[in-house]
């Protein structure tokens, strides 16, 4: 079902694609963007398909959903967005009740989802599963510790997608025999995903040499210190330049694409990595942390050069789960349970799609959606069979 919306206010257009309904909910992010079109809604909600197909895992209470995603082309950081946003979220509101549970995504942030939802009393972004709860208060309780609970100054919330990212490269570099403290990274992109990407890299030993943010290309050959941009990064994930060491370099903001590292780790905007643009890339391993970065063009002429890519519907999907987790009652909201499904659930799916990947003489990408296809039969035969729901 596709969905395109006009804000009687600026003539801006806004969608909501639900590609798949399992057990009679979808579940997607909502983006803002200047430019966001509704072809790029679409390829996002199949990707949330994916995303919440590749979890299916017998002995877990949460049962994955179908796919949706929501998207206006606007610019996030211009006057008048949360008003957008606002009107947005109230006209969507009976689709979002009835099939699409949704969270914030590029451009959007969770707090001010919830603060409009709340002062316009239109109920939860997570109303359209609450048929599908046992106990809602206790899955409520489970969210209050979850969204409450801070980790070195930021929310859990916004470290878990990066944990997964980062836990999937990981697993990638270990696949290949190589030692993570010994490899090199370079992350497009400082917001939410890309700087949690950057925090747990660096915590596993990786050295990140490169960060693009809007605004150039900030390097170190030896590494840059991580921590320390992100105290100082603004809202929009921009990198302040005045936290700069003298040894570090501000370049241009295409320069992260041919940077001299192992891994390269795209969490910005959609089509990055292109056929024309791909024969710049000097990383053997690419793990898409945005969503849909690597065209089909560019990955098909990568992986004839021997280049890996982890899909975008693997490596960055523990944000996604880990909601669900929550909700479903497979963490109790702690970082401590939370880290430890995160850690555990990515590493192995990235270490089975890559072996069978190897064994079948295929990409990662086609192993990845034979398993979402296999789980997608699985659930659409018997999706609310007792086997899989508690």
């Amino acid at each position: 079902m596709d969905i395109t919306w006009q804000d009687p206010i600026t003539g801006t257009h806004g969608f909501v694609v639900i590609d798949t309904l399992v057990r009679g909910t979808a579940s997607g992010g909502l983006r803002m963007r200047q430019g966001c079109t509704l072809e790029e809604v679409r390829g996002l909600a199949q990707g949330m398909t994916r995303k919440e197909a590749i979890h299916l895992r017998e002995g877990r209470n949460y049962v994955p959903v179908g796919g949706a995603k929501g998207g206006i082309d606007f610019d996030p950081r211009a006057p008048g967005a949360k008003d957008v946003l606002e009107r947005f979220l109230v006209d969507m509101n009976p689709i979002m009740r009835a099939y699409w549970a949704l969270g914030e995504d590029l451009g959007v942030r969770q707090n001010d989802i919830d603060d409009i939802l709340a002062s316009r009393e239109l109920g939860s972004g997570l109303s359209a599963v609450e048929k599908l709860l046992d106990d809602p208060k206790e899955a409520e309780a489970r969210a209050a510790t979850a969204f409450s609970t801070i980790v070195g100054g930021v929310g859990q919330d916004e470290l878990v997608g990066g944990l997964g990212v980062a836990t999937s490269v990981i697993a990638a570099l270990e696949a290949e025999g190589r030692d993570p403290a010994a490899a090199s990274a370079v992350i497009q992109g400082f917001g939410s995903m890309g700087g949690a990407s950057a925090r747990f890299l660096a915590e596993a030993g990786v050295t990140i040499v490169g960060i693009a943010d809007a605004d150039g290309f900030v390097s170190n050959p030896a590494g840059l210190d991580v921590e320390a941009l992100l105290a100082t990064r603004d809202p929009f994930g921009g990198i302040d330049r005045a936290a700069l060491r003298p040894e570090d370099r501000d370049g241009d903001r295409g320069d992260w694409l041919g940077a001299d590292c192992d891994v390269l780790v795209p969490a910005a905007v959609s089509y990055a990595i292109t056929g024309e643009n791909c024969a710049a890339i000097a990383a053997s391993l690419i793990v898409e942390a945005a969503n849909m970065p690597v065209l089909p063009e560019a990955e098909e002429q990568l992986r004839a050069r021997g280049v890996t890519v982890v899909p975008d519907f693997l490596a960055n999907s523990a944000t996604n789960a880990w909601w669900w987790w929550v909700t479903f009652g497979d963490v109790d909201g702690s970082w401590e349970d939370s880290r430890t499904m995160v850690t555990q659930t990515l590493s192995e799916l990235t270490t089975q799609v890559l072996s069978d990947a190897g064994r079948q003489g295929v990409t990662p990408r086609q192993a990845a959606q034979s398993l979402v296809d296999a789980n997608l039969d699985v659930l659409q035969a018997d999706p609310r069979s007792e086997r899989w729901n508690h």
